[in-house]
């Protein structure tokens, strides 16, 4: 009971030394919550027969705790994964120029919905709607919160109670257990399973169409491949088969890719242009993935389509907001050059570099941590983000061994060091690639293990 007694009262503690400068930065009140907090836990602890904390110690934990608080939560991190598009890290990196945008647009007040020629009510869609246009190709171009919400909307629209065609084989799981079925369903539309798990045919499409039919769908396969007994429906042929029986043919092309990967010596696949030339109706995309802007779902294709997405109430739920729009009208800016993304657009920098300049940034690297034992060896990174599952591209690492502390413990220690660093380890190694790390990060991974070494 004298332990009890003992406890500090909260405006003691707020007179503290240790405490008194925190009120520059915190509401008295919101100190005196944490610090009730504190004497709270104090409490439990000598109730359960703990030794007592004096009240310096206690101020010292009252500290730790406000400086916790204050920490943002979402804060920068240093990718060293080798996963390009990283959804955990997420995804894609703005370029400077998005970033820019961002900021000029996030700092005041902006034209996001009024026509600064009439003075009237305007589109917040028009901001970006004239470079996808002539960038994809499509008549038309709507954008909202991002690609699932896309889908949502163009099966709410046009196949609400009705029924969407999909082969069995495109039934994709997507990130965070959303299974495209689920999406597909919540809008009202009834699914329509068609073909094989590895084999789907026109004729399978053609079979399912009935008066009830609302959208006839190709989707990405996102994380995954069905390789060598295989057969999938040509865009072209299935955008023919909707022409001639009414039918809306859409795309759920996932990627969002714009120009060529194969310049590079890179695995590619569609882009959005060849999805639009293809003659399917709609297409949607990520804006965040292999295009490299914010998180955003992109729908492009014919004009009269487009314009009963826009007409949709549903519209209003998933639209993006300003700072998103700025931020892609960034980057698709830098396309209207393609022959300069790779040294414009981060990850089509991180997708383009040369496996020698990856070799001496490893070595570079690995030279400022010689006391650790460190090894430049070869190895492979990811593209990652449900794009080109399966291909490996070639790179160079710092593999790293540390006995005395332990691979799991440094992995933890680097992440929660100020920035973070978020390595990977195979091989009984701490693996660290060059490949996703922006200009300034080698000089804070090494200040990292430096920390974490402590």
């Amino acid at each position: 009971m004298s332990d009890l007694r003992g406890l500090p009262a909260i405006g003691t503690l707020l007179e503290h030394a240790a405490i008194k400068p925190l009120r520059a930065s915190l509401d008295v009140g919101q100190l005196a919550y944490v610090l009730r907090e504190e004497v709270a836990a104090e409490r439990a602890r000598r109730l359960a027969g703990e030794a007592p904390l004096d009240v310096d110690a206690l101020a010292a934990k009252a500290v730790a705790r406000v400086h916790e608080l204050l920490r943002p939560r979402l804060r920068r991190v240093v990718n060293a994964t080798g996963v390009v598009i990283n959804t955990n890290l997420g995804r894609s990196p703005l370029a400077p120029e998005a970033l820019e945008r961002l900021l000029d647009v996030a700092g005041g007040y902006s034209n996001l919905e009024m026509d600064l020629t009439s003075g009237q009510r305007g589109s917040r869609y028009v901001h970006v709607e004239e470079l996808l246009i002539r960038l994809t190709g499509a008549e038309a171009a709507v954008v909202v919160n991002n690609c699932a919400a896309a889908i949502l909307l163009i099966t709410d629209t046009f196949a609400r109670g009705r029924e969407v065609v999909v082969s069995r084989g495109q039934l994709v799981e997507i990130g965070g257990s959303f299974r495209l079925p689920e999406v597909l369903e919540a809008s009202g539309a009834r699914l329509v399973e068609v073909g094989t798990t590895n084999k789907t045919y026109l004729s399978d499409y053609e079979r399912a169409i009935r008066p009830e039919t609302g959208v006839l769908m190709l989707s990405h396969t996102s994380n995954f491949r069905i390789v060598g007994f295989t057969h999938e429906v040509d865009r072209r042929e299935l955008a023919a088969l909707g022409r001639q029986t009414g039918v809306v043919t859409a795309e759920d092309l996932g990627s969002g890719l714009l120009v060529d990967l194969s310049q590079w010596q890179v695995p590619t696949e569609p882009t959005v242009q060849d999805s639009v030339a293809a003659g399917l109706d709609l297409v949607a995309v990520s804006g965040d993935k292999l295009m490299g802007g914010p998180q955003c779902g992109i729908v492009v294709g014919r004009r009269d389509l487009v314009e009963r997405l826009k007409a949709n109430p549903m519209l209003r739920a998933l639209r993006p907001d300003k700072l998103a729009l700025a931020a892609l009208e960034g980057t698709l800016r830098l396309y209207l050059d393609p022959a300069s993304v790779a040294e414009r657009v981060p990850i089509m920098g991180m997708l383009a570099r040369d496996v020698d300049d990856l070799k001496l940034a490893a070595t570079l690297l690995a030279g400022h941590l010689q006391h650790l034992d460190a090894e430049v060896v070869p190895g492979f990174s990811a593209v990652g983000g449900g794009t080109l599952p399966g291909v490996e591209l070639p790179t160079w690492l710092v593999a790293l061994r540390v006995p005395e502390i332990g691979l799991d413990e440094l992995a933890r220690r680097l992440r929660t060091c100020e920035p973070a660093v978020v390595a990977r380890i195979a091989n009984d190694r701490l693996l660290l690639d060059p490949r996703t790390m922006l200009a300034d990060d080698p000089a804070l991974v090494v200040e990292a293990l430096r920390k974490a070494l402590a």
